[in-house]
C-alpha cells in the first residue's frame, strides 16, 4: 500500500482564469487581457514579492 496523496483538479486560480477567458471571449466583460489572465501570473508575482520581502528583511538583520 502506498501512502502517497494526490491532489486533483485545476485549483481556484485555474478555474478563475478559465472563467475570465470564457467571459472575455463571449464579450461579457471588457477587461484588458492583462487582467483576464491575472489568475495565471498573479500567484507567481505574489511569490516573487514574498521572497524579495523575506530576503530584504533578512539582509536588514544581517542574516545574509
Amino acid at each position: 500500500m502506498s501512502n502517497s496523496k494526490q491532489s486533483g483538479g485545476i485549483g481556484f486560480c485555474g478555474a478563475l482564469a478559465i472563467l475570465f477567458i470564457g467571459l472575455k471571449l463571449a464579450d461579457k466583460i471588457d477587461w484588458s487581457w492583462w487582467w483576464v489572465l491575472s489568475p495565471v501570473w498573479g500567484p507567481f508575482v505574489l511569490c516573487v514579492v514574498a521572497v524579495l520581502v523575506v530576503a530584504f528583511g533578512a539582509s536588514k538583520r544581517g542574516a545574509l
